[in-house]
């Protein structure tokens, strides 16, 4: 069947057409880089890097762009309450951030676009807002968008305005959609935003969070492009104001498809510290955890609706991932990495039919696994031909290339290379490619060659 999606603005399943044939524009809404990302975080993530492979195996060009809100009223203030430099934490946790990617076997972005660096941008497109009527400025230097002025205003979420009584405006980044309001576009300095503070026509002070996804969209992808992702928490008010303003400020359409995760539920509830359910990617590797068996556990639901993550399911999920890691070993084994055949079972044009049917992974999973276990039984009495191990092969990969459950044995490596491989990190993060490069010959004096992918850096024994 051809590629569906569910589209979060119309309501329903639509075919799916790129923009320019064969490409992809996908922007996802990434970290804010205050704390640690906890496993509600991730199971968005790990949506949209499902999405990406999935895109990436049917073979479109995806440019992805995921952003790092290093600017808004928690970074501040968290740095605030540490009394540091606001780069401190951001760096801090976007260095989190990125490991924990790398770790879950998330693909990385081709861009990662940090508000800081789109000052200008956010500027001129609050300029365009004010010129056309759709924003106006208040006497603190504060510019606010009037929602009245744009019609549309509330379709993404279903609003009705109509019965929705207007209250005064609002300069938090965070709010309900009890009561709609004016939002910040910039905010007029005030002294707890410490050196978070840039000129502006209308007044000193900083961009208000959702300004910040239509300035660093619109300067990696441009004013229109084909995918939006994030979690249902981000529908109300980021996304709805990010639209209303990017439509008004072009005059164009924004985006093509809204998709939208549900939220993750921790045994059966709603995660939080009080309860003793919230986990980072840090606990739940002290609890013993493989990337492979959280990835199963995110992966097994539908990402539109709620889904319970468990530290009781372990067990499941192991199982589940070595049998697939057994049938992976059994195949080599037969040789069949080394027999030449571009051939696919019948299996996996079901499996195909169910992802491109919005990602139905639940259905996906099933026909695979059962195939699977078929293809078990027959390898174990020899009752298979070296065409159809091939065939099992190519269908195994392509499994694997999207959903990434194959368990790799991990490199040990010296205390040494690990402390200059994560500095390595840290400096290519920041651009540093000179310090890089550096980093690079000494780990390479340590016997050790480094190596950049696109899965980030790979290192092995020289």
């Amino acid at each position: 069947m051809e590629l569906q999606f569910y589209n979060s603005y119309s309501r329903k399943k639509e075919t799916f057409h790129p923009i320019i044939e064969g490409k992809i524009g996908l922007y996802t809404c990434g970290p804010t880089v205050y704390d640690f990302a906890h496993i509600g975080n991730f199971r968005t993530f790990m949506f949209e890097d499902l999405l990406k492979r999935w895109l990436l195996h049917l073979g479109y060009d995806v440019k992805h762009i995921m952003n790092i809100t290093e600017l808004d009223d928690k970074t501040i203030a968290k740095a605030r309450e540490e009394g540091v430099d606001l780069r401190v934490i951001t760096k801090r946790y976007t260095v989190h951030f990125m490991d924990d990617l790398k770790w879950l076997k998330i693909l990385p972005a081709d861009k990662y676009p940090r508000a800081t660096d789109s000052i200008k941008k956010m500027i001129d497109i609050i300029q365009i807002l004010l010129d056309k009527g759709f924003a106006y400025s208040d006497s603190d230097g504060s510019v606010y968008f009037n929602i009245n002025s744009f019609p549309d205003y509330g379709k993404l979420t279903k609003l009705n305005m109509k019965d929705q009584k207007k209250t005064k405006r609002i300069m938090d980044d965070e709010y309900d959609k009890g009561s709609p309001k004016d939002f910040a576009l910039w905010k007029g300095w005030k002294e707890e935003d410490s050196e978070a503070v840039w000129d502006a026509p209308w007044g000193k002070g900083r961009p208000g969070w959702h300004i910040e996804c239509s300035a660093m969209s619109n300067e990696t992808l441009g004013e229109h492009f084909d995918i939006h992702c994030g979690g249902v928490d981000n529908m109300f008010p980021h996304h709805e104001n990010e639209l209303a303003q990017s439509v008004c400020s072009t005059g164009k359409k924004f985006v093509n498809y809204w998709l939208h995760s549900e939220f993750l539920l921790v045994d059966g509830g709603k995660m939080s510290k009080s309860l003793g359910n919230f986990f980072t990617i840090n606990d739940l590797k002290n609890h013993g955890f493989s990337a492979e068996s959280i990835r199963y556990q995110l992966l097994s639901g539908h990402y539109r609706t709620k889904i319970s993550f468990s530290l009781k399911k372990k067990q499941e999920s192991n199982k589940v991932i070595q049998r697939i890691t057994d049938f992976h070993s059994l195949l080599k084994i037969k040789l069949a990495d080394q027999t030449k055949s571009n051939g696919l079972p019948d299996s996996y044009y079901e499996f195909s039919d169910a992802m491109n049917d919005d990602l139905n992974t639940p259905r996906a999973l099933a026909i695979f696994l059962t195939w699977m276990k078929s293809e078990m039984k027959r390898l174990a009495n020899d009752v298979i031909t070296i065409n159809e191990m091939k065939s099992a092969w190519n269908y195994l990969n392509i499994f694997n290339s999207v959903f990434s459950f194959i368990c790799e044995k991990e490199i040990i490596l010296p205390d040494i290379v690990k402390e200059l491989i994560d500095r390595r990190k840290i400096a290519r993060i920041n651009q540093d490619w000179d310090l890089s490069d550096v980093l690079r010959d000494q780990i390479l004096e340590q016997g050790w060659l480094t190596e950049d992918t696109p899965n980030g850096q790979k290192v092995k024994k020289v």
